[in-house]
């Protein structure tokens, strides 16, 4: 039977963000110029979306996150998702990879394959991507520090097929103002990690067309415990220091905003999270336009990738995360995602089983096929509950925005630990809520079960990381020495000067480099990144 909830009753008079809920909504409570803040489907604000029929005329990209163990393992994962119909690819790496080091050195040891998939080698990522088809398939990678190493290693193995660069479509997270905001998994200090951002925007620009040259995710900062308002602010602040630092470069706006893509989180509270990405949209569009003169209606798009809420599913009673997963992933829908990952029930207990992964996807697949939301664009327009949320939303996300302007934008604001500061803050608010039950969690302080059901959990393969060390030994025995050499050295050069640092990148992974020496070499030259003491 389930346990009597000892706890007092949740106060569901505010949101997330601290925006009052009134009991009912009225036309007053809305006042919005159609014109001016909505706007048809297509057309800017693009608050109601950014495609005149939205799902009608194409339904958002079914992108399941996976990776773990060796390439081999989830290239047999992708296969399996490809099968059940997913449409996209989204790879997720392990620790060493995102820090980069090699499966076998010294700080890398229990770490590999253990939450994504260890990649080191262009051998590893031609297996990684054995039978897929890069032509006609988008890959999303989520990778920050080494981002740039991953899409070189990405764009050799196409190379090597004979696909020409102009078919190759994806996404490159490329982020790394939110690892140091909130994630961690930051190599470099800032200014040298936003050289190697804008180097991937200017390189694809010319290079890649299609592809999306950084996620700016909110993703992380709502994990570790934002609001809604700090992770639409904090999100469009770091999008703003990067469109500001690739036109220092000396590029043009309606160059590389085009594209510009964003990654959010979908929590539990469904219409504040379609009022955050309507929200979003509008208030991109308006920066863009004011701030940076942007003309080409595509730099005034924000499109984005959502995931459900990793940091609200339960180690408890874990099959009721479907039921949150699925509400989270109509949020998304609602709110006009261009492409979405539901995450597997059991992922509160390790990577996530084949059988939960396959469920997760079809969770997407109802909610195309079965609920009819995807019938029209932003079936919520007009809620009068709806349009104010979004305006409230908007409001207090100007309000953050104005503090990091204050502060001399976004990288003063993360150097003096703002951000952060607010972050951990509204974490520890909502725990203490939690624990004090004004806040409830079904499972945990509400209708807890005397006894937990057993749960199927995922076992990483043991032997993963000794066939790793193998597989690199046999790797540098094989190369061309001379040659991975100098390839590095001319890469450590250019480092120490200003020129694009991707098509040297490029060379060295296709001479044979491994992930780990060329992180080395840039380590060499830009230093390690300490972070700020925050109490």
């Amino acid at each position: 039977m389930p346990k009597t909830p000892a706890a007092k009753p949740q106060d569901e008079s505010v949101t997330s963000s601290g925006i009052p809920i009134e009991p009912v909504y009225r036309p007053a409570d809305a006042p919005v110029d159609y014109a001016r803040d909505l706007g048809d489907p297509g057309t800017a604000p693009y608050t109601r979306g950014i495609h005149p029929t939205m799902y009608r005329g194409r339904r958002w990209t079914m992108r399941q996150y996976a990776g773990f163990g060796s390439a081999r393992q989830t290239n047999q994962r992708f296969h399996a998702l490809l099968a059940a119909g997913q449409t996209g690819l989204s790879v997720a790496f392990d620790l060493p990879t995102q820090m980069g080091y090699d499966s076998d050195h010294p700080r890398a040891a229990g770490e590999v394959g253990k939450v994504g998939v260890a990649i080191s080698t262009l051998a590893d990522m031609e297996e990684l991507l054995d039978g897929l088809p890069l032509d006609k398939v988008s890959t999303s990678m989520t990778i920050n520090a080494t981002a740039p190493i991953l899409l070189c290693l990405y764009v050799a193995v196409a190379r090597k097929r004979g696909i020409p660069q102009d078919k190759l479509s994806g996404t490159i997270q490329n982020d790394l103002l939110k690892e140091y905001i909130a994630r961690g998994t930051y190599i470099y200090p800032p200014d040298p990690s936003l050289r190697l951002t804008t180097d991937v925007f200017a390189w694809c620009a010319s290079d890649l067309p299609l592809w999306n040259t950084i996620s700016i995710s909110g993703y992380h900062i709502r994990e570790a415990g934002s609001t809604a308002a700090q992770e639409l602010a904090f999100t469009l602040a770091n999008g703003l220091a990067y469109v500001q630092a690739a036109v220092d470069r000396g590029l043009a706006v309606d160059q590389f905003a085009p594209r510009l893509s964003f990654f959010f989180n979908a929590h539990n509270d469904l219409f504040e999270e379609v009022a955050k990405f309507r929200a979003a949209r509008r208030l991109w569009a308006r920066l863009m336009r004011e701030r940076f003169g942007a003309t080409d209606p595509r730099s005034l798009m924000l499109r984005f990738h959502t995931q459900t809420a990793g940091s609200t599913l339960t180690a408890q009673q874990p099959l009721v995360n479907v039921v949150r997963t699925t509400m989270q992933g109509l949020s998304a829908v609602l709110g006009g995602t261009q492409s979405l990952h539901t995450n597997s029930y059991d992922e509160a207990l390790g990577l996530p089983t084949e059988g939960a992964a396959r469920l997760a996807l079809r969770t997407q697949q109802v909610l195309s096929e079965e609920s009819g939301v995807a019938q029209t664009a932003d079936p919520l327009a007009g809620s009068y509950y709806v349009e104010a949320l979004t305006s409230a939303l908007e409001a207090k996300a100007n309000e953050f925005l104005a503090k990091i302007d204050a502060l001399g934008g976004m990288l003063a604001a993360i150097e003096q630990g703002y951000p952060q500061r607010e972050i951990h803050e509204a974490a520890y608010a909502h725990q203490q809520a939690v624990e004090a039950g004004t806040v409830g969690v079904v499972g945990v302080n509400r209708f807890a079960e005397e006894e937990e059901p057993h749960a199927e959990i995922f076992e990483p393969d043991p032997r993963v990381e000794r066939e790793r060390r193998e597989a690199l030994e046999r790797w540098r025995k094989d190369r061309d020495d001379a040659a991975t050499t100098a390839a590095l050295d001319a890469l450590e050069a250019a480092a120490r000067g200003t020129d694009n640092l991707v098509p040297r990148l490029l060379a060295a992974v296709e001479a044979g480099a491994t992930l780990g020496e060329i992180s080395d070499r840039l380590r060499a030259v830009f230093g390690l990144y300490r972070p700020p003491a925050l109490f």
